[in-house]
């Protein structure tokens, strides 16, 4: 993985630990391992308007981990579907971003968090374009510890039965679930097997290398007349050496101004 990051990824993560602080809870790591997934597809792939959302024919992102919105919400933001000034109100009582996605937020395809439900509802989404005639393309992130979850591979057998081509599954393999490691929780290798197994075309990438990123997504799909699985290798807490694969801070509901403080300069170290 790139021992730096870039400008950008630096000030994605600003903007993120921001929020945290001001909301005072949430899921930074996790947000950090997706963060250049969530930033290549709004930059330079997606297909979306934030003039019109739900307009037909784009294409539609669903965050299936849901606890790392913090990483959706700053590129929503920045694109224009809602004001920056929202993510001040993060997690507030009243705020518009809650501490998990769902569809009153504009650029928010589907109410994620119970994990699993994603997929589903994302193969459901691909079939439907079909059905209606549009080259509309479905990207669905989710998390590696989702795929314990048997709602992730029955959505995958479905997508292979139907020849969803135009329907990605991306899996931010950091290893860490919020408990322990994944390989002490439930192992997943030969996990790039797993998904071939199951029917689809299959690559594994940097997942915090924008280049390559983009590289993987302009090859989508993998295979004509099969869904594609991209296996991005992350760090959870990536850019905050304290974070990166600490348990500890999987999710934090107080963050003091000591700690703010630390992890800026922790990342400012990073460049």
């Amino acid at each position: 993985m790139p021992s730096v990051l870039d400008h950008r990824s630096r000030r994605l993560r600003r903007v993120m630990l921001d929020a945290l602080y001001h909301g005072g809870r949430g899921h930074l790591p996790s947000a950090c391992s997706c963060v250049e997934i969530l930033r290549v597809l709004y930059d330079s792939v997606l297909r979306v308007s934030p003039e019109e959302p739900d307009r037909p024919g784009d294409d539609h992102f669903i965050l299936s981990k849901g606890h790392g919105c913090l990483a959706l919400y700053v590129l929503l933001a920045e694109k224009g579907f809602f004001p920056a000034a929202e993510l001040g109100g993060f997690c507030a009582f009243d705020s518009l971003l809650g501490g998990h996605p769902d569809r009153r937020i504009p650029g928010v395809a589907a109410s994620s968090g119970s994990l699993g439900h994603g997929p589903a509802v994302g193969v459901g989404l691909a079939q439907a374009a079909r059905l209606d005639g549009l080259d509309s393309r479905v990207f669905v992130l989710c998390g590696d510890g989702e795929t314990d979850e048997g709602s992730v591979w029955e959505a995958l057998l479905m997508a292979a039965k139907h020849r969803l081509d135009r329907f990605s599954l991306i899996v931010d393999y950091n290893r860490m679930q919020s408990w322990d490691a994944v390989a002490e929780i439930l192992p997943l290798e030969p996990y790039a097997d797993k998904f071939r197994a199951f029917g689809a075309a299959v690559r594994e990438v940097d997942g915090h290398d924008p280049a390559a990123l983009l590289a993987a997504f302009e090859s989508l799909p993998f295979e004509p007349g099969r869904p594609s699985v991209l296996v991005a290798h992350t760090v959870k807490g990536r850019g905050f050496p304290s974070l990166e694969n600490n348990l500890a801070w999987h999710h934090r509901s107080r963050v003091t101004e000591a700690e703010y403080q630390a992890l800026m300069a922790e990342l400012e170290s990073r460049s």
